[in-house]
């Protein structure tokens, strides 16, 4: 797999959010999801286009190749196992949303592993 920055997941992981809530995948809603402006979204989109991550022709809507769409699942898994139990914990549902956003790009596999088979015994 491509090794690919924090920007990257999270542009991949924003576009994976509007697409499991079937919202078009666009700047103007990535924008406003990342808080970043519609120009940083459109550079943003030709870098993970060059990296083959999504496919976009003039005036289509975004579509992920195989390989960005498995990345940004990855990446938002990272998150939401991360949220759940950074709020098992006791953390505020405000600090988790954002703690977990920096610990998704930097934790080790071993570490995450762990982290989710404690998640997954608590809820069985």
């Amino acid at each position: 797999m491509k090794k690919t920055s924090k920007a990257i997941e999270d542009y991949l992981e924003a576009f994976y959010i509007l697409y499991c809530n079937k919202e078009p995948l666009e700047s103007a809603r990535v924008s406003r999801l990342l808080n970043v402006s519609r120009p940083a979204v459109n550079k943003a989109t030709h870098e993970l286009m060059r990296l083959g991550f999504i496919n976009k022709t003039p005036y289509s809507e975004i579509e992920f190749t195989p390989a960005g769409k498995r990345i940004a699942k990855r990446v938002y898994h990272r998150h939401t196992t991360l949220k759940k139990y950074l709020l098992s914990l006791g953390v505020s549902e405000k600090n988790a949303d954002r703690d977990c956003c920096l610990i998704e790009h930097v934790l080790s596999e071993e570490t995450f592993k762990k982290i989710e088979a404690l998640i997954k015994d608590k809820n069985h």
